[in-house]
Parts: C-alpha cells; sequence; structure tokens
C-alpha cells in the first residue's frame, strides 16, 4: 500500500528548491518525476516474525515531519591536495556533466516511497571525485541538522586506481519544537583497482527519525568498505549495500549500534556478487538496553555467473536489560556451486560466570558490566582502519554506559 503524500508537497514546493539553488533543468526533472512517483511507491520492507511487524514505519507522520521549504544544516568538509570535496550545490555549478553521469547511478530515486522522497526534496550533500592515480586519504563530512527535517545526498566516484578515506559525521544542532526527520543518501561509484572507506557515525538527538541508504558499485579490482555507527536518533532505519559488479572486486560492511531508553534500530546489510573471484564480509556488533529494541538483516546474494566467490557474515546482538528486544535474519541467496559462503547471528546477554570473577575480583558490578561491553566491541573496532573513527565511536560508547 502506498503512503499518504504529506499536503505540504507539490511541484510548485519542488521547483523552489531547485530554483533557489539554480539546478539545471534535468535535476528538476528527476526531482518531479521522483515527486510524482510517490503516489504508487510502497515503503521499504521490514522484517516480520509470525504475528509482528518489527518495524512500524507505517505511523510515520510525514505530514508533520516533513518541512521542505525550512531545511537548514551546518556542514563542514575537508579540503584534500588533488581531490574535488565540495557541497552538491557548488559541484553541480563546477562539475555538473560528472554529477550528471553519476547521480542516481547506484541508488534508484524510485526504489521505494522514502528514496524518491529524499531524491525531490534534498537540499544539501557532498560530491567528492578523486582521479586517476590520486590518493584522498582523510576526507572528513561533519554535517549538523539545524531544522526540523533535513534531507541530504552525497555522491562519491574515485577514478581508476584512486583511493578515498571518508568519515562523516552526523549530530543535531539547533534545539527544534517536535520531532525531526533526517534523511541521508549516500551513492559510491569505485572505479577500475580504486578503493573506497567510507564511515559514517550517527549520533541526532533521541527525538530524530533516522533514514540512511548507502550504495556502492564496483569496477574490476575495486573495493568499497563501509563503516556504520549508530548511536543516536529515535528510530533508525539503516540500509548499507555493495554491488560487486567487477571481477574480482571486494566489500567490508562493518556495523556497530548501542541503544537505549526507547530507541529503535533497524539494521540491514546487503551484498551482491554478480561477477568472478568476488569477495564480502558483513560484519555487525549492537549492544541494546533498557526497552530498546533492534531488528538486522543480512543478505548475500551470489549470482549464477559469480563463480569463485567468498561470502561471510556475523551479527552478535548483547542485552543489558530483560526488557530491551532483538531480532535477526541473516540471509544466503546461492545461484551456483562454486562458492564459499557462511552467516551467523547470535542475541544472548553479560555471560554470568565472566561478571562473576571480576566481581570477585572486586571490581564493582557496573563497572564490570561496562568492562565486558567495551570488550563485546572489540571485534568491531578491529575491522575499523582509521583511528579516528575508532576513538569517535568508542568514546560515544563510553559515554552511552557512563
Amino acid at each position: 500500500m502506498s503512503v499518504q503524500v504529506p499536503t505540504t508537497l507539490s511541484e510548485e514546493t519542488v521547483e523552489e528548491i531547485s530554483a533557489a539553488r539554480d539546478e539545471p533543468d534535468w535535476l528538476l526533472e528527476q526531482r518531479l518525476a521522483a515527486l510524482a512517483a510517490l503516489d504508487e511507491l510502497d515503503l521499504p520492507d521490514v522484517i516480520q516474525t509470525p504475528g509482528r511487524r518489527w518495524t512500524d514505519l507505517e505511523s510515520l507522520d510525514f505530514e508533520s515531519l516533513v518541512d521542505p521549504d525550512n531545511q537548514s544544516d551546518a556542514t563542514e568538509r575537508s579540503d584534500v591536495d588533488g581531490a574535488t570535496v565540495l557541497s552538491f550545490a557548488d559541484a553541480l555549478a563546477e562539475h555538473e556533466e560528472l554529477v550528471k553521469e553519476h547521480f542516481g547511478s547506484t541508488v534508484d530515486p524510485e526504489r521505494n516511497y522514502l528514496t524518491a522522497l529524499s531524491a525531490a526534496l534534498f537540499t544539501t550533500g557532498t560530491v567528492v571525485y578523486v582521479p586517476e592515480g590520486v590518493d584522498a586519504a582523510d576526507v572528513t563530512i561533519r554535517a549538523e541538522m539545524n531544522s526540523r527535517s533535513l534531507f541530504s545526498h552525497t555522491l562519491v566516484i574515485t577514478e581508476q586506481s584512486a583511493s578515498a578515506t571518508i568519515l562523516e559525521s552526523i549530530e543535531s544542532g539547533d534545539e527544534t519544537d517536535g520531532d525531526r526527520y533526517f534523511s541521508n543518501t549516500v551513492e559510491v561509484v569505485a572505479g577500475e583497482n580504486s578503493y573506497v572507506q567510507y564511515g559514517s557515525l550517527q549520533n541526532l538527538d533521541e527525538g530524530t527519525y533516522h533514514v540512511t541508504r548507502k550504495h556502492a558499485e564496483t569496477d574490476t579490482y575495486a573495493t568499497a568498505d563501509w563503516i556504520e555507527g549508530n548511536i543516536g536518533s529515535r528510530l533508525t532505519r539503516s540500509d548499507v549495500e555493495t554491488t560487486l559488479a567487477g571481477e574480482a572486486s571486494e566489500s567490508k560492511i562493518v556495523g556497530a549500534f548501542f541503544g537505549h531508553e526507547d530507541q529503535h534500530l533497524d539494521v540491514n546489510a546487503r551484498v551482491w556478487h554478480e561477477n568472478e573471484n568476488t569477495t564480502a564480509d558483513l560484519v555487525t556488533r549492537g549492544v541494546l538496553d533498557d526497552v530498546a529494541r533492534s531488528v538486522y538483516e543480512g543478505v548475500q546474494d551470489v549470482g549464477d555467473s559469480a563463480w569463485n566467490t567468498n561470502s561471510y557474515q556475523r551479527e552478535n546482538t548483547l542485552m543489558l536489560s530483560d526488557e530491551s528486544e532483538a531480532d535477526a535474519s541473516p540471509k544466503l541467496i546461492i545461484n551456483n556451486h562454486d562458492t564459499e559462503a557462511s552467516h551467523s547471528a547470535t542475541v544472548g546477554q553479560v555471560d554470568a560466570e565472566d561478571m562473576l570473577y571480576m566481581t570477585s575480583r572486586s571490581i564493582d558490578p557496573n563497572t564490570a558490566r561496562n568492562m565486558l561491553v567495551e570488550g563485546f566491541f572489540v571485534p568491531v573496532f578491529e575491522e575499523i582502519d582509521v583511528e579516528e573513527f575508532r576513538d569517535d565511536l568508542s568514546e560515544l560508547i563510553i559515554e552511552r554506559l557512563d
């Protein structure tokens, strides 16, 4: 069933957003096409177990959450020698053909209601372009949300044998009455033999509904790695995906989350093996306290021509409260016999024997529990090569424990 389009949205609204940014006609046409599609599009699928639909997206009140005319953010972007790091608006002005070629190439604007809504209304975002052979080792994007709703679109393009490490942080800024809605779309186009690592750390206030879809497509010998950390928000719907289109390309998706109070986290990691000799590794760890809830779906889809494929998936959730809830749905879709693939998922509580061991050595129960939680995240930290991201995530976890 399609979702009711908010009365605040119209062709005039979209045209005003586009005109205020002096956008080319082709982008306005794509915005309007996404707007028109809203009437027929459904919300994204969510995990269901017998008698229960884990994530209730249908209850989102888009009428009150979406204020397209008053979007505001404060975003800082680092400059990197040899690479282009620009706001989306500046990139359109300076590199229109490049943006036109790749915009919407990995995330279909009309994939579902949420992607179309974002494609029609986005007002901020970043374009990162790394030419052939350039190493952009430290690209930072620090975004602050200062309005009731905000829609962002980021595009990353690496040419042959280029590399980029991008660290994105998102948090709330100015106080706003009522709930908020933040939508973040990220597209990565990884050229032949290039390397992209995209880390995103979300710490929005707990009155914010957070929706993100990140999708990479790899060329031959390319690598696209994702690091996704979710600490804040009231509800998070996170989709992180890679299409391994080129032969011998690789992807790693590393995720960490920590929910407390009544937070809800819907976390999804997916990879499509479309060519030979491709490799994927999906690693997610999460902690839940109070009455927080999480649901995880991991999908490894191996195509019928993706010979000699390696694909692995691990998801673990640690419960700190008897009232918290978690569900996990790892999936393998294998369409040829020349594949090594595995998946696992666990949900459990802090080990009583570990607690007894530590408290028997004069460590108070709260400190002992916190030490065990920090230790639980170590396998995720070991997968994160970027020290700054690892330190920021560790600091937020410690603050949550305190």
